[in-house]
């Protein structure tokens, strides 16, 4: 089976709980080999460590406290996209071989990174980022046997915030119970999530349609004293441009297309004041209709 997905949604958890249902506790360890990002498993490992535990046959052992007790092993590759391909490749044999006997588990973000021979031998199962119900369900039931009090808003906040991963939103309730206390709010989750909170959003954007250049370096240099990503603000700034039902769709590109430009320079290590001001000047130009480029004659 191959399971991939965003982080937070339950990949290893279910490939650990079907395990678990099938050999039950006593036959657990010497059924199941679990081996994620933080082990080599470097192509000398698949032919030694994995190559070895998939060749040895499992005995008839009769069913033990009601499990069905299948007549085969399980090998566990969490984070399979960080693999080199050599190790991948190693694998296509191993699998077809042993497959009597011995039955595979990868668990990846990214199924691009897993090669097609090995992902054409996998079931494949798509896990996407949980819905807010499946969320503040959760988080409620976290909550109560914490003794915690959130209201409507916090978990609505919270989902956001998140999204679609509950290991980070449980991350950051922990987080805010430790700071806050029993009683979280809606703000206390943003301040422990380093999201930007929407109204400095709204002032930054507010200056760019203003037209006023000087307002809009104060709101930058604002933004940046305040010690905010620039990366988060990046981010924010393109769902609220997305979402703004008063600009055209040339607008939103070229804003956009700029936005793009400007995160990979931050990946690159560019400074974080001089493209968070290059983005607000360009988006002034589009909120302005102003060409991208002015022409001077010579």
């Amino acid at each position: 089976m191959l399971f991939y997905g965003p982080p937070g949604t339950g990949k290893t958890t279910t490939a650990l709980a079907i395990a678990h249902q099938l050999f039950g506790p006593e036959l657990y360890k010497s059924r199941v080999l679990e081996l994620n990002a933080s082990d080599d498993r470097g192509i000398n490992v698949v032919r030694t460590k994995i190559k070895d535990f998939a060749a040895v046959a499992v005995g008839t052992n009769q069913r033990k406290s009601g499990y069905p007790c299948p007549p085969f092993k399980i090998i566990v590759l969490d984070e399979a996209d960080s693999m080199t391909e050599d190790a991948q490749n190693a694998l296509r044999r191993t699998m077809e071989t042993y497959s009597k006997v011995t039955r595979f588990f990868f668990i990846c973000n990214y199924v691009s990174r897993i090669i097609e021979p090995l992902a054409s031998r996998c079931a494949k199962f798509r896990f996407k980022p949980l819905s807010e119900e499946i969320m503040s369900s959760r988080i409620l039931y976290i909550s109560q046997e914490e003794g915690l009090c959130l209201d409507a808003e916090a978990l609505s906040t919270l989902s956001s915030i998140s999204h679609g991963d509950l290991r980070r939103a449980i991350t950051y309730l922990q987080s805010a119970a430790r700071l806050f206390g029993s009683s979280i709010s809606s703000e206390n989750l943003i301040s422990v999530s380093g999201v930007v909170p929407a109204k400095v959003v709204e002032e930054l954007l507010k200056a760019c349609k203003s037209g006023n250049f000087d307002l809009a370096n104060k709101e930058v240099n604002n933004f940046i004293a305040e010690g905010y990503p620039a990366s988060q603000m990046l981010t924010q700034l393109f769902e609220s441009i997305v979402e703004d039902n008063d600009l055209s769709d040339e607008q939103k590109a070229r804003i956009s297309k700029k936005l793009g430009e400007a995160d990979k320079c931050l990946v690159d290590g560019a400074d974080e004041y001089l493209q968070l001001l290059d983005v607000v000047s360009n988006t002034m130009k589009a909120f302005s209709n102003m060409p991208e480029a002015f022409a001077y004659k010579c």
